[in-house]
């Protein structure tokens, strides 16, 4: 068995997410101890890293060790929680012992980042750097890895049933990937779809490309908030919908969509039993662990009647680290925590490109040792082919609107119930 070590929107007034050297871009991407503060240990100086990237939380474990043993006098220590980001850091900053360091999401820079983010201005990673978020003329914050999402295929699976080289641009609009699916169908793979129930795929992910799609996000958000747009004639809305009803109805576990493990679906498409599901390069740090087929990556969702949307991934700059500005963080752990910043960037920069499966976000470190997923987003974005994701959802969107993706999912609701709960969750947050 084959397995790695792997475990924006608009310019929000004076705040503004940049690329660190110049240009710019904006994307998005859970745990269980508490951890805490950043100040001076009996054994010399502490670097806490707060992690929300659970997937890959083993080998930043792991990492931290390594870089502990190896840098006299400084230990680095990884945390996660189970609460949101907000609520977490809340409980930290009231107790006055922060993170070191903080991987957060973009919004959460935004509002924490004016009190708590150190400059990094003039680190030497940045001028590298694409996608930082600029507040007030200060770099608050440098992004972790480029993530994006779409259609996760197994092109070993399907070519051993069409008998030809699989071309994803081939299958862009949803009617020729009907027939696709007809097709692998008819050769003897019964349902070639996987579908993830968790809320945060359906609804962080996949739900919001019909917002992410839009010329102006920032105005049809608005336009949501302000009870202005009939999603049941809303095309996009529309197109979105009529994919994940093929995806529905080709779906392995169609009769049981919210029994279906994560771990089982992803098993399932390394391993060809399924040709296609949706997700992101993330879900790479799981198939690594399966006997996964040679030829797999990553493809735009197949739809129909959406201008070019059909031909890019969602994603961009993610995951944000932040460095603890305040006096509750002591000089020598701030300078350790930025010493350590430069290492992950430069040195220790395999750790993010082998270890994490990720694709990087600084220019001058090498994508050559990517994974299969990491490789299709890195390409897509090397081409600017990514539409940006929209980082500033409400914080309880992927539990309501999962849980009513959930139930449409699960056929408990049809899409203009749906539609009806996504209009009025919007206009509850005017």
């Amino acid at each position: 068995m084959k397995r790695f070590l792997a475990s924006i929107l608009a310019l929000a007034m004076t705040l503004s997410l940049a690329a660190c050297g110049g240009g710019g871009g904006a994307a998005s991407g859970g745990g269980a101890t508490s951890g805490g503060g950043g100040g001076n240990s009996g054994d010399g100086v502490k670097v806490t890293i707060f992690n929300t990237k659970s997937e890959i939380n083993s080998a930043m474990e792991q990492m931290a060790k390594e870089y502990s043993d190896s840098h006299d006098g400084v230990t680095v220590e990884v945390y996660m929680s189970n609460d949101t980001v907000a609520a977490h850091m809340a409980t930290k900053y009231a107790s006055k012992d922060p993170y070191t360091i903080a991987m957060v999401d973009t919004k959460d820079v935004y509002s924490l980042g004016p009190e708590h983010a150190y400059d990094l201005t003039g680190q030497p990673y940045i001028a590298n750097a694409t996608g930082c978020v600029e507040l007030d003329g200060k770099i608050a914050s440098v992004p972790f890895c480029v993530e994006a999402r779409g259609l996760i295929y197994n092109a070993s699976a399907i070519e051993a049933i069409i008998g030809k080289d699989f071309v994803p641009s081939d299958y862009a609009t949803l009617d020729a990937f009907t027939a696709l699916l007809d097709q692998l169908v008819a050769g003897g793979m019964a349902a070639p779809v996987g579908i993830m129930k968790e809320d945060w795929s359906l609804a962080a992910h996949y739900l919001a490309q019909f917002i992410e799609e839009r010329d102006d996000v920032d105005a049809f958000v608005a336009d949501l908030k302000a009870g202005n747009v009939d999603l049941t004639s809303d095309a996009k809305f529309n197109s979105l919908m009529d994919t994940f009803d093929t995806l529905m109805k080709y779906n392995y576990a169609a009769s049981s969509p919210i029994a279906a493990e994560r771990e089982v679906s992803e098993q399932k498409l390394a391993e060809g039993e399924i040709a296609f599901m949706f997700g992101g390069n993330w879900d790479w740090a799981q198939m690594a662990s399966f006997d996964y087929s040679e030829k797999l990556g990553m493809m735009p969702l197949p739809l129909n009647g959406t201008d070019d949307a059909n031909t890019k991934l969602v994603g961009g700059p993610s995951k944000m680290l932040f460095v603890e500005a305040s006096s509750d963080i002591s000089d020598e752990s701030r300078q350790a925590a930025l010493d350590f910043l430069t290492w992950l960037f430069s040195d220790g920069s395999k750790w993010l490109t082998e270890d994490f499966a990720l694709v990087p976000a600084i220019s001058t470190i090498s994508a050559d040792s990517l994974d299969p997923l990491s490789k299709s987003v890195s390409e897509y974005n090397t081409a600017g082919k990514l539409i940006p994701s929209y980082n500033y959802m409400p914080d309880d969107h992927i539990t309501l609107m999962g849980a009513e993706m959930q139930k449409y999912l699960a056929g408990q609701s049809d899409r203009a119930g749906l539609a009806g709960a996504i209009q009025n969750y919007w206009k509850n947050q005017a």
